[in-house]
């Protein structure tokens, strides 16, 4: 299993040009974000840029933030992609802990619907329709 590496908001420049491809397919396969608006989002403190590493090998990256709805502070994660799933994916548990200590009533993720598959302890709660104009 790979290591979870949340990443100074000082740092993410530096960090940023090693993931931004990673982030960006999976931006572009839901079209829910812009990569630019990630970035700005971590750039600007609002988010957190989250590594799975094996050693200096980046396997995937993360996005979250934090918003409150009417109800709840939820933790978003507004991008998340990269390789070898199955070794990165279990490190979600460590995701959760932070935005439970943070004080996060919810965990979402913005992304494919294939993830209701791979993430058994979610459920899907909404959806997205859309209708080209």
């Amino acid at each position: 299993m790979a290591d979870l590496i949340c990443v100074p908001p000082q740092r993410v420049r530096e960090i940023w040009p090693r993931v931004e491809a990673m982030l960006g397919r999976a931006v572009l396969r839901t079209d829910l974000s812009h990569t630019g608006d990630i970035f700005r989002d971590v750039l600007e403190g609002d988010g957190l840029l989250w590594l799975a590493c094996d050693g200096e090998k980046i396997e995937a990256a993360a996005i979250t933030l934090l918003m409150r709805t009417d109800r709840h502070l939820v933790c978003l994660i507004t991008a998340l992609g990269g390789e070898n799933r199955d070794r990165w994916v279990p490190l979600l548990e460590q995701i959760e802990d932070w935005a439970r200590a943070e004080g996060a009533k919810r965990l979402r993720l913005m992304g494919r619907a294939g993830w209701a598959r791979v993430l058994k302890n979610y459920r899907m709660t909404n959806v997205v329709l859309e209708r080209a104009l």
